[in-house]
């Protein structure tokens, strides 16, 4: 499904050339549940963003169901996130002045659901992760733990076949940590492929596949396949 070949990213800083990912390649396979770990600055989340369309590699290639992610004008890359991707941020990014059930329609408004609809829909998401009676509540109004809820619930309204998450435990005590992860694991047997990005070596335990970075390269899989390298 996913897959980066030979993807390296470097940033201009201070007149000098700092690189973020170094050669990466990596096949992720429809229905995966991967976690990426490593010291902070080894290039995870830019791998992440990477895979989600949302930031152009320095080279190589981004695939997504073969088709080459960058290629892509803006607005065709930005629908095929629309249509293909849920993203899961240790900020939440809720809009703090709508309701829980209002952030969970934004998606939806976006892709041009009636009103009903997405209210109906954003719902029953909500009543899925345990918030049904804290619709009409605004982030402010909520624990840490049910904002990141909020967050998973309008992370599915679009029903995405891939889920990125960035440190989605990374705000939260263990035991709603423990939760969230098991949302994963529950969104993971309906088939939908997960790379998550974490610090917790609990969550990254619970994936299928671990990918650990180093300074910007791939250098180990727990699955006891050996990471590419690549010159």
């Amino acid at each position: 499904m996913l897959r980066m070949e030979n993807v390296s990213k470097s940033y201009p800083h201070r007149r000098q050339a700092v690189t973020a990912l170094d050669g990466a390649t990596v096949d992720i396979p429809e229905g995966d549940f991967v976690s990426v770990v490593g010291p902070s600055g080894c290039g995870k989340s830019t791998l992440l963003l990477m895979l989600g369309g949302m930031l152009s590699p320095s080279s190589g290639r981004v695939l997504l169901d073969g088709q080459s992610i960058y290629d892509l004008n803006s607005d065709r890359r930005a629908r095929l996130r629309k249509e293909n991707i849920g993203f899961v941020f240790q900020t939440f990014n809720l809009v703090p002045y709508l309701t829980a059930l209002e952030n969970v329609q934004i998606p939806l408004y976006l892709a041009g659901v009636t009103d009903h609809t997405q209210e109906q829909r954003a719902s029953a998401l909500l009543d899925r992760v345990g918030l049904g009676d804290r619709l009409d509540h605004k982030p402010s109004e909520l624990s840490v733990g049910q904002q990141q809820r909020v967050a998973l619930a309008r992370m599915l309204a679009n029903d995405p076949a891939v889920i990125l998450a960035d440190e989605p435990t990374g705000n939260l005590d263990p035991e709603t940590g423990r939760q969230v992860i098991e949302f994963f694991e529950e969104f993971h047997r309906e088939g939908r492929t997960i790379i998550m990005v974490t610090h917790d070596p609990e969550a990254a335990g619970r994936a299928k596949r671990k990918l650990k970075l180093a300074a910007g390269k791939i250098v180990a899989e727990t699955n006891g396949t050996p990471a590419v390298e690549t010159t």
